[in-house]
C-alpha cells in the first residue's frame, strides 16, 4: 500500500545537512567560531544562510573572509559545547530569549585548536578533517519581500581559496578525491546531531571521474598558488 502525505506546519525544515564550524575574525582581531548547518556547495563556491545580527554575519560583512571547518561525527561533543553561545555582546534579544550567552573565546569553550590559515586571517580548526579557507564574493538578502523578516537573514556566497583535509579521509593513491567511506560528517537533522550511515546503494554518478567536475574557481586557485 502506498503511504499517504499529511500536511503539517513544522517550524524548522532542517532535514539533514552537514554541520559547519565557521571561523571568522572579530573587531579586536580575536577569532570567532560558530556552528551552523544552513550551507550547501556548488563547485568551489558555498552558500551560507545566517542571521544578519549574528557575530559571524557581522564579521563576514566587515572582513569578507572565513574558514568553513567540517567536523566529523567524533566531534559532536565539541560542537555541542558551542550551542547557546554567541560572540555578540550584548546578546541579541531573540537569542537572549532562547537562552544564549556571550562567550568570547569559542575555541577554548569547544576545546578545539586554532591553526593558522594560508590565504585568510581566520584560523582553521585542527581537529576538523576538512577545512576550507574562503572569501565572500556576494551577499544576498533572504525574505526581503516580507516586511516582518526584511534585513534579518542573509545568504553569503563564498569562494573557496584553499581546501585542507586530514590524510585519513583522502582516497588512497589520489590527490584530488575524498574517500566517502572514510569521511564521516556530523549531520544536523531537526536540531539533533547524527552520524552518517553506510552506503545504501551503488551510485551511478560515482562512476564519473572527479576531474570532470573541475571548474574555473579551482583553476583560479591553481593560478594564484603558482604565481
Amino acid at each position: 500500500m502506498t503511504a499517504t502525505h499529511t500536511p503539517i506546519e513544522s517550524n524548522i525544515l532542517y532535514f539533514g545537512t552537514p554541520v559547519v564550524l565557521i571561523s571568522t575574525t572579530n573587531e579586536d582581531d580575536t577569532p570567532n567560531l560558530a556552528p551552523m548547518s544552513s550551507a550547501f556547495w556548488l563547485g568551489w563556491r558555498g552558500m551560507l544562510g545566517l542571521g544578519a545580527r549574528s557575530q559571524t554575519a557581522r564579521n563576514l560583512l566587515r572582513t569578507r573572509e572565513c574558514v568553513l571547518n567540517l567536523p566529523s561525527d567524533q566531534l559532536a561533543a565539541a560542537v555541542d559545547r558551542l550551542a547557546l553561545t554567541t560572540g555578540r555582546d550584548p546578546v541579541p534579544e531573540r537569542k537572549h530569549e532562547r537562552g544564549y550567552r556571550y562567550v568570547h573565546d569559542k575555541f577554548e569553550r569547544a576545546g578545539l585548536t586554532p591553526v593558522e590559515s594560508e590565504t585568510v586571517r581566520p584560523p582553521r580548526v585542527a581537529e576538523c578533517p576538512v577545512a576550507m579557507e574562503a572569501v565572500v564574493e556576494a551577499v544576498h538578502p533572504v525574505a526581503d519581500e516580507d516586511e516582518a523578516q526584511r534585513g534579518g537573514i542573509m545568504a553569503f556566497e563564498v569562494r573557496v581559496c584553499r581546501l585542507w583535509v586530514h590524510d585519513e579521509i583522502r582516497l588512497a593513491g589520489t590527490d584530488d578525491h575524498i574517500d566517502p567511506d572514510a569521511w564521516r560528517p556530523l549531520i544536523m537533522s531537526f536540531q539533533k546531531l547524527y552520524g552518517l550511515g553506510p552506503q545504501v546503494h551503488p551510485s551511478t554518478l560515482a562512476r564519473i571521474p572527479e576531474r570532470f567536475y573541475r571548474g574555473p574557481d579551482l583553476d583560479r586557485v591553481r593560478r594564484v598558488a603558482s604565481s
